[in-house]
């Protein structure tokens, strides 16, 4: 059985969206309710920007830089300077919602859902962000958005509503960008946790970090579970993979509202961890913008 080992220690407080950048061979994760953007290199240094507001997703941009979804909008981020741009919201209900996962599509269209802030409304949506600049709204009624990734052949979109505790299966037009025929991938209200952010593998296999739930899942693309690797902290949050040959897992994790007592019971909460795996994943597209 695999086993997560620790790679940073880094308590955060909500660890999410990994990103492994191959050119630089790093992997950069953010720490929402703290504000910031990490980067973890070859020699093992981490290094971190404290952004103007909670930043909840981001992208690599082919140009240089990064897009990145702060709570409230939209925004390009250039790491050497600290220069940030921002852009106009996607999601016109700002007072009540915030930007949440995001990630690249293969034709280098940053895809990004909004929550409610409150966890309590399902006000949430899936946007679009194309490298003209253009925004489209592609969802709507979603309570907490999470779990974005596509089939290796582009035919898939998948996409989660923790709120609703399901991983949804759309088809996807790679050409347009458009999707459609929504369906459930898979229904956790007979599994623990809650799905939250996904990665997939060169199979087509989903590798889903489930909050609360003390584990990974690999579902396959019929939305069986395929294999379960047990996690030592209570609140996976998000996967990627990375490495030279792309068989490391990276999972990061939170502190959240962890009493004293469930902290005392799993130190490592809140760190980076990673799990060699048997089957790769795939590069992460970057912002064609």
């Amino acid at each position: 059985m695999s086993t997560l080992r620790c790679v940073v220690d880094a308590k955060n407080k909500l660890g999410e969206v990994p990103v492994w950048d191959v050119a630089e061979q790093a992997l950069y994760w953010v720490d929402i309710e703290n504000n910031l953007l990490q980067r973890l290199d070859q020699a093992g240094k981490v290094t971190r920007w404290t952004m103007p507001e909670r930043i909840c997703s981001f992208a690599l941009r082919e140009q240089g830089g990064l897009v990145v979804a702060l709570a409230s909008t939209l925004a390009f981020f250039d790491p050497e300077t600290g220069h940030i741009e921002r852009l106009p919201p996607p999601d016109h209900d700002m007072k009540r919602n915030r930007l949440n996962d995001g990630k690249c599509d293969r034709r280098g269209r940053f895809w990004v859902g909004s929550m409610d802030d409150q966890l309590r409304e399902r006000t949430g949506g899936l946007f679009r962000l194309d490298p003209d600049g253009s925004l489209h709204q592609m969802e709507e009624g979603i309570g907490i958005s999470n779990s974005l990734a596509w089939s290796p052949d582009d035919k898939i979109f998948y996409f989660a509503d923790t709120m609703q505790r399901k991983i949804f299966a759309y088809d996807f037009d790679i050409e347009t960008g458009n999707i459609s025929n929504r369906r459930v991938f898979t229904d956790m209200a007979d599994q623990p946790g809650n799905p939250d952010g996904s990665t997939i593998d060169v199979e087509g296999y989903l590798w889903n970090a489930q909050w609360d739930g003390w584990r990974l899942v690999r579902y396959a693309p019929d939305g069986s579970v395929e294999r379960i690797i047990e996690t030592p902290i209570e609140k996976p949050a998000s996967c990627i993979f990375g490495g030279p040959d792309l068989r490391t897992l990276y999972v990061t994790s939170a502190i959240w509202d962890l009493t004293p007592e469930r902290l005392k019971a799993q130190p490592l909460a809140g760190a980076l961890f990673a799990v060699e795996v048997d089957v790769p994943g795939l590069p992460e597209p970057r912002y064609a913008g």
